[in-house]
């Protein structure tokens, strides 16, 4: 079956005629034949309408002509190829070809990113929808017969995705030794008729997902996986197939952003024909012309508003679409595992004050600068299960961690792998920690790690001084107490960073074991977020009750160690 039919023809001369490249002509009639987006060879269009072939057949790679010209087939097709397309601006015309896909992938082999499979974003420029706009109103002027619906194929093709400048297109997807690529939208979401103002162009291109197996095939949309095909290709392809599910996302995205300079004005009329809300006027008066800005201001402008400030069809352009530029990010990697602190002049994070360092190093970069090394990262966040203070100590099985690697270049790490960073790497670089249970995990099972936050329980022992000699007969009430309930107003020593507020904590039991008369080991199991310090030695009264009240006599604490914090997170890793 050709993929243009008889009654394309009106439209594809208006296009031709307007001054559209071949594809865009072949994407606005909704043309879902592979073969006909390839590589143009010499004027000819792929699988269009024209001269019949052998044995009358019409022939699969017939010419693109215009009927009023019958003496010089091919030459609309030709000339429209020669110079810049309206629509694209270029982008399908100068960007699908070998050349093009070559610049892109040398730019991802630059980077040593490990992948398995990567997701294509492109950004156009925003001025693409205000043209697009304007073409299909050329159109509407003199249908001659053209049964034309705002709400063609093409429209949705160029309707935005999602909030953002930038709109997902395709997925290119590694099986076996081969890179493979497609581009799906679900028949199901590409209607031939469906009432709406707008025509090709709302802004940004839409890229759909496959049907799951079963239900039925995918509508293919041809018009940008040119440069696609070459691309997978010259990443390692031995096949030329396109015929692999997609999936629904992947870690490593590869940005391309394309700009045209000659056309950035072509937005500017906006900002005094439109006021549609605080945000989009914000954008258009600043000059910041992003693609959901644009396409709202044109969801509200008039098409006489339109016609008035900017021609249809838009003016040719002398120059084409450069590739501005080609990012690779991968997307944040988690490392999780239960550190144990054992020095009492170690921070959990960097301690700067007024921007001076004031302890040499932290549990955090001790533990992360050797996983940023093996991952190769552009930085880190460190997040943990509470805190200890720099003089406080971390036993038993350790507080709970994680690690988010920001664009991780390597991806990939063993069991083994992983166990000698944890044991060769970090174990050995210092005496102050020691990490346990070091593994990936992802970033939903991060969450488990806050869960419950003021639910969950810790254990400590503190070193407690009493200014009053005591006997061990004096520290037995202690045992028997449960379930205290403490009013803590922020202490003093974090007020400057903690809201000023009364909070109730529950020491659910605590043990006494006498040292000497003005020693005691004071144990106990309390609710995450209780300040031990300030219930030993009152913090001026702050803290109700506290062991000043307990014990009648004044007491501090001289040393703190956490014993456990009770978190059944991250899981344990065999040896």
């Amino acid at each position: 079956m050709l993929p243009l039919k008889e009654k394309d023809k009106p439209l594809v001369r208006k296009l031709l005629a307007a001054g559209c490249c071949a594809r865009c002509v072949l994407r606005f009639c909704c043309v879902s034949v592979q073969a006909a987006y390839r590589p143009l060879r010499g004027t000819r269009l792929p699988g269009c309408f024209g001269p019949r072939g052998p044995g009358g057949a019409p022939s699969k790679r017939a010419k693109l002509q215009l009927p009023e010209d019958p003496g010089a087939p091919g030459e609309a097709a030709a000339g429209a190829e020669s110079r810049v397309c309206v629509a694209c601006l270029g982008v399908l015309q100068e960007f699908c070809d070998v050349a093009q896909a070559t610049k892109i992938a040398a730019a991802v082999r630059a980077e040593p990113y490990e992948f398995d499979s990567l997701v294509l974003s492109v950004s156009l420029p925003a001025q693409l929808g205000v043209r697009e706009v304007s073409l299909r109103l050329s159109l509407l002027r003199e249908p001659e017969g053209l049964t034309w619906v705002s709400s063609a194929p093409a429209a949705l093709l160029l309707a935005p995705r999602e909030e953002g400048s930038e709109v997902k297109v395709f997925l290119m997807q590694k099986a076996g030794n081969g890179w493979f690529l497609t581009w799906l939208v679900p028949q199901g979401q590409v209607p031939h008729a469906q009432q709406g103002r707008r025509g090709p162009g709302e802004g940004g291109l839409q890229v759909g997902h496959a049907r799951p197996a079963g239900q039925g095939a995918g509508r293919r949309c041809r018009g940008y996986q040119g440069i696609h095909r070459e691309a997978s290709q010259l990443l390692g392809s031995h096949s030329a197939s396109f015929s692999l599910s997609l999936l629904s996302q992947s870690l490593f995205e590869v940005g391309v952003e394309f700009s045209h300079p000659q056309t950035d004005a072509d937005c500017h009329f906006l900002c005094v024909c439109v006021c549609v809300c605080v945000c989009v006027c914000v954008c258009l008066s600043q000059s910041v012309f992003t693609r959901m800005a644009v396409v709202k201001a044109l969801d509200k402008i008039s098409d006489l508003a339109l016609l008035k400030h900017y021609p249809s069809p838009p003016a040719p352009v002398s120059s084409r679409c450069v590739l501005q530029d080609v990012q690779c990010l991968h997307t944040s990697l988690f490392i999780a595992g239960r550190y144990n602190k054992f020095s009492r002049n170690l921070p959990q994070t960097p301690w700067l004050i007024g921007g001076e360092r004031r302890m040499e190093s932290s549990v955090e970069e001790l533990i992360a600068a050797p996983i940023l090394a093996t991952f190769r990262t552009d930085g880190f966040n460190f997040s943990s299960s509470g805190r200890e203070d720099v003089d406080v100590r971390t036993l038993g099985t350790g507080r709970p961690f994680a690690v988010e690697l920001l664009n991780p270049h390597r991806s990939r790490v063993s069991r083994a792998e992983m166990r000698q960073l944890q044991e060769q790497t970090i174990n050995a670089s210092s005496d102050k920690i020691r990490v346990r249970d070091l593994q990936m995990v992802t970033r939903e099972a991060t969450s488990r790690m806050k869960e419950g936050e003021e639910e969950k329980t810790k254990s400590y022992t503190a070193l407690v001084w009493t200014h009053k000699a005591l006997q061990r007969e004096d520290l037995s009430f202690i045992d028997d107490i449960k379930d205290l309930t403490l009013n803590q107003k922020t202490p003093l020593r974090v007020l400057h960073r903690r809201a000023l507020a009364v909070r109730q904590r529950l020491v659910h039991s605590m043990s006494a074991r006498f040292v000497d008369p003005h020693h005691f080991y004071l144990g106990l199991k309390t609710q995450a977020g209780t300040y031990i310090k300030e219930f030993v030695h009152g913090d001026f009264g702050r803290t109700k009750p506290n062991m000043c009240e307990l014990l009648g006599t004044h007491t501090d604490i001289l040393e703190l160690d956490v014993e456990s914090v009770d978190v059944d997170w991250p899981p344990t890793v065999s040896d």
